[in-house]
């Protein structure tokens, strides 16, 4: 489970069966001090319900693929949840 930012949305011309009505997101990794660390990417949106700036978790590779219905859609990125909080102990 890694954690992410959207700061965007992408909208396909065309959608691959098993795809229709899943939104396409750009998300910025963030690494565990909720920094961005990396490259932003596209994450499909299994929840259907993050928006602009919000903080999510994602999956990456397999279980991205498994995360959305039906399974073993072509995704490498998934997100799975919106974050409320972090509470980190030092």
């Amino acid at each position: 489970m890694l954690f992410g930012r959207v700061i965007g949305t992408v909208t396909p011309c065309v959608s691959v069966e098993g795809m229709t009505g899943v939104p396409l997101l750009i998300v910025e990794p963030l690494d565990k001090t909720l920094q961005p660390s990396g490259r932003p990417l596209v994450c499909a949106d299994a929840t259907k319900q993050a928006g602009p700036e919000q903080l999510i978790y994602y999956e990456g590779g397999r279980e991205a693929a498994l995360a959305l219905d039906p399974w073993f859609v072509p995704v490498d990125h998934t997100i799975v949840g919106i974050v409320d909080g972090v509470h980190r102990r030092e």
